[in-house]
């Protein structure tokens, strides 16, 4: 067996896409861009949606539409990729990290509420494994702090708290009740990264609710201004006769998503009811295999929420952080892949140099030192899926 991880799910559909893009002579952001975009916002039941290059792209744009800088903080879990909150530190506000509650992979409310401060402008969810985060706990902390909120840009004005982010990286299709994952945050930012449910190679999306006072036209016009080049017109604008001329408005960044990747994306979305649907079966086969085990997995669905199923977390009762290793070696032996997720940011270099300590995250820690990720992926067989299973058993001592 060689059972790989999270390989990409390409079938016919996507490869046809892909063609008809390249033989169109429109490979870069075009008219299949905008379909996506609009198809996006029609699936998450908001009234636009922009693509771009990446997830972290996303998060960096909605903190520097925000007005989001220096003198500012933006509150995120411990447990989470950087991506969560490196965005922070790339537009100069302060990155507070809060640890999150014993045996709950979730952002914690509880410590949220404690971190927050007259300087708090965002705080970031993260929907780990495509389990929508508890953003209602989050709404009330930045009501209940309304008074002490400092808005410093119109949009924040218009807002008059703290924004709610959703880093939804792992949330594309899943549901909260009955809400869709970009509906719930006020802004939220997908990825349609290649080890995505939905995958468009690289690239990612941002959608948000309609704020009061605020156009959704002006909101999808800042992002496409920033992301490529404060430029006035997109290339499909200057393609109009005798419309070459445009203006820099604002000094942008360059993180547009291309008709190629769109492309991806419309064959992809054309298929992802099924998609998820394989995706559940393969969990429920796994939960049932796993029950009454010391081997913990998480609830993905109940009547309350649906994950999108992304990825199959487990943690191995009473192991330590070296044990925990020597399973995914054993693992690897037998053919498997396995992932852990996450390592806590504080246990890296870049985090250590910002003054984090591991030691102020001790849930965190308790939770990485026995986390191990199993294959989740719908090119995987009935047969691939018992094969990780018995083995996972015989590797973990169950």
């Amino acid at each position: 067996m060689n059972i790989k991880f999270s390989p990409p799910d390409i079938s016919q559909a996507e490869i046809d896409e892909v063609v008809d893009t390249l033989k169109s002579g429109w490979i870069t952001t075009g008219p299949k861009t905008k379909l996506f975009e609009k198809k996006i916002a029609e699936y998450c039941h908001t009234e636009k949606a922009v693509c771009l290059n990446s997830a972290t792209a996303g998060l960096e744009l909605i903190l520097r539409l925000l007005g989001i800088g220096k003198g500012d903080e933006v509150i995120t879990s411990a447990y989470t990729y950087t991506a969560s909150a490196s965005v922070v530190h790339h537009v100069g506000a302060k990155i507070v990290l809060v640890d999150v509650d014993k045996d709950d992979f979730a952002i914690s409310a509880k410590n949220v509420a404690k971190a927050v401060n007259e300087n708090t402008k965002a705080i970031i969810g993260v929907d780990i494994a495509g389990i929508v985060a508890d953003y209602k706990a989050l709404y009330e902390i930045a009501e209940k702090n309304k008074g002490i909120f400092r808005p410093v840009s119109d949009i924040q004005k218009a807002m008059g708290r703290i924004a709610i982010i959703a880093d939804a990286a792992h949330s594309f299709g899943a549901q909260q009740n009955a809400k869709m994952s970009g509906e719930i945050a006020d802004f939220t930012s997908f990825s349609f990264h290649a080890v995505k449910n939905l995958t468009t190679a690289e690239g990612g999306a941002v959608t948000w609710k309609t704020i009061e006072g605020v156009s959704n036209d002006d909101i999808y016009t800042q992002f496409m201004l920033m992301s490529l080049h404060g430029q006035s017109k997109d290339a499909l604008s200057k393609m109009k006769i005798g419309a070459w001329e445009y203006d820099i408005k604002t000094l942008g960044y360059k993180c547009n998503m291309t008709d190629i990747m769109s492309a991806i994306g419309l064959a992809q979305l054309g298929r992802y009811k099924d998609l998820l649907a394989r995706r559940r079966e393969i969990i429920s086969k796994y939960n049932d295999a796993f029950k009454g085990t010391k081997i913990g997995f998480l609830n993905h669905y109940d009547e309350n929420h649906t994950g999108s199923g992304h990825l199959y977390i487990t943690r191995i009762d009473g192991l330590d952080e070296s044990e925990r290793n020597a399973v995914i070696v054993k693992m690897a032996e037998k053919g498997i892949a396995t992932n852990v997720h996450y390592k806590p940011l504080a246990m890296f270099t870049g985090y250590k140099a910002l003054g984090f300590d591991i030691k102020d995250y001790p849930n965190a820690y308790d939770l990485y030192k026995n986390e191990i990720t199993l294959p989740l992926h719908t090119l995987l067989t009935d047969e691939e899926v018992q094969y990780i299973i018995d083995c996972y058993k015989e590797a973990a001592g169950v």
